[in-house]
């Protein structure tokens, strides 16, 4: 998006930009439809540990025809992908090493609804399985009216471990979160917006336009004020009627003082 940056990080079919308050990764890996792998996910969560503290919002895009058509699949095959446990080792360890494995893969896919970013997912064709995870991590999402969203990893006898199965449920309640994820079928554009899974479809040719239109209405806000937004946003589904009022009364208190100059 935008003039050429040098990038902070290049590696691994991901790559960070950061231009003034904006912060953009691309996967990069347009050839293997931005296949994921544990390198990809290490280099995520290293990405998410670069981010300047003075980003205010941080786009996710895929290179080429595909966001991200889920995992590598050379993480199925007995060898597995060079340097990397294949799925047997992992399976042949121990709890507490598995555990920690599983935890490692998902460091990729937490940072980005962290309280001081706003995160936009750029969606187009296939977001497949981790693809769809990654998607889901983020705050937004805008997709191109040729996506598909699948949740696959039931089909392969696993379960979606990467973060996304939370903000699904949030996103479009439990029943047709279960329904989505047990028969692997595609969500398309339609359906995504009208179950809250996407804020907006647009044609393709027009997804980097749609979505630097959304990160500049974002920016244009109180960069404070948008914080403690996406704070009572985000805690409301853990609270009551009356803690959600208090919490409302609490952040805005705050927000009066800091304007009027006044310390807590």
């Amino acid at each position: 998006m935008g003039q050429e940056l040098v990038p902070l990080l290049d590696k691994d079919g991901v790559r960070l930009t950061v231009e003034d308050t904006l912060a953009t990764v691309t996967l990069t890996n347009p050839a293997k439809l931005n296949a994921q792998s544990p390198a990809l996910w290490r280099t995520l969560a290293e990405a998410g540990r670069l981010v300047p503290g003075s980003v205010r919002v941080v786009v996710l895009r895929g290179e080429g025809k595909s966001f991200s058509a889920g995992l590598d699949r050379q993480m199925f095959t007995p060898e597995g992908i060079e340097g990397e446990p294949s799925f047997i080792d992992l399976a042949r360890s121990g709890d507490a090493e598995l555990d920690a494995a599983i935890a490692e893969f998902q460091e990729g896919f937490t940072w980005w609804r962290r309280s001081d970013i706003v995160s936009i997912a750029a969606v187009q064709g296939h977001a497949i399985g981790a693809g769809f995870q990654l998607a889901l991590a983020c705050d937004l999402r805008v997709v191109a009216d040729d996506v598909q969203f699948a949740m696959r990893e039931t089909g392969l006898g696993l379960v979606p471990d990467l973060t996304g199965t939370n903000p699904l449920v949030s996103l479009v309640g439990y029943a047709r979160a279960l329904e989505i994820c047990a028969t692997g079928r595609f969500v398309l554009a339609e359906e995504a917006v009208n179950t809250g899974l996407a804020n907006i479809a647009v044609p393709r040719d027009q997804l980097d336009d749609a979505v630097r239109d959304l990160a500049g209405a974002l920016l244009a806000a109180p960069r404070d004020a948008v914080i403690e937004t996406k704070a009572l946003l985000r805690g409301a589904q853990d609270r009551t009627y009356d803690e959600q009022r208090a919490a409302e009364r609490a952040a805005q208190a705050r927000r009066l003082r800091d304007l009027a100059g006044i310390g807590e």
